[in-house]
């Protein structure tokens, strides 16, 4: 059970060392400028691989059920699913559901433990196989991998190294699990953090915040939902930038030692490439020299 390109690694790695009789994935949506139906990239793995695929708009409802019971599974694979399955759907493999979660839990339970970890200045985070119940991620583990955060780390970086790291640790682990030599191990719930869901308008910066916290967010939030302020009426996407000590009003763009810096909460933060609404992404030099009138305005935030 899976649907996005965090997913791919992990059925490809059941798909090279067990039998998957079936794959569960969200339904086609719109995408692109056309809002054309698109597979989920777990679908397209799976069809050319030959294995049958389930689309069930709601996992919960009684006939999606049916239909899951029908394939007698032994265990169930989670990564990435975007459903919260409801405990009839837990107890139908014999071994259970077993979630591939990119996190150490039980920090970061939730949806987005990605970008959390990165946001919240972490020095690591990992993969956590666990044991589902109908909680939010409050399973028993079954074991875990961590990995060093790399400074300049980018939602898209440490999305690409969990994605693997989940297949290698869930094939390593399954053997040990389904033969009863790895004993589900609870959670200390007292240690639990949250990652919700990230909706689009937190990527508005608030230039209220320290320079090492939006930067931070601007890193995480790459690719999406990307990081923007606002300028001449135009919102300005951040694509790069760095910090430093200093102090300017907050959201005021000064020139600081040949450079261009933006005031902060704290410190001062140093956009290094942006994109103007509606245009491609350039240096900020280039974006001074197009727009000198830049220098000296406040930018919009929350």
């Amino acid at each position: 059970m899976g649907t996005p390109d965090f997913a791919v690694p992990v059925l490809r790695q059941l798909i090279a060392h067990h039998e998957v009789i079936g794959v569960v994935t969200q339904p086609d949506r719109p995408a692109g400028r056309n809002r054309q139906l698109q597979m989920s990239p777990i679908k397209q793995v799976a069809l050319a691989a030959g294995i049958p695929v389930q689309q069930p708009e709601k996992i919960r409802r009684a006939e999606a059920v049916t239909e899951l019971r029908q394939w007698s599974p032994d265990v169930y694979i989670v990564a990435a699913f975007g459903q919260i399955l409801p405990q009839a759907v837990l107890d139908i493999p014999p071994h259970g559901s077993i979630n591939v979660h990119a996190s150490l839990l039980p920090r970061w339970r939730g949806a987005a433990p990605i970008q959390a970890v990165i946001r919240a200045g972490d020095a690591e985070t990992g993969i956590t196989i666990m044991k589902m119940d109908a909680g939010l991620d409050t399973g028993a583990m079954l074991s875990q991998r961590a990995i060093s955060l790399a400074p300049d780390e980018t939602g898209q970086s440490l999305h690409d190294k969990l994605s693997i790291l989940g297949g290698e640790l869930l094939i390593d682990t399954l053997p040990g699990y389904l033969s009863g030599t790895i004993p589900p191990v609870p959670q200390d719930d007292s240690l639990a953090t949250f990652a919700p869901r990230i909706e689009k308008e937190e990527g508005r910066i608030n230039w209220h915040e320290s320079a090492a916290q939006i930067e931070r967010t601007m890193r995480a939030f790459t690719p999406w939902p990307g990081t923007v302020t606002s300028w001449d009426g135009k919102g300005l996407k951040i694509h790069g930038g760095t910090i430093g000590a200093g102090s300017a009003e907050a959201g005021r763009v000064i020139e600081r030692g040949g450079q261009i810096a933006v005031g902060t909460g704290d410190g001062l933060f140093y956009p290094t490439r942006v994109q103007l609404e509606g245009r491609g992404v350039v240096s900020i030099t280039d974006f001074v020299r197009g727009y000198p009138a830049f220098v000296g305005a406040v930018l919009g935030g929350s």
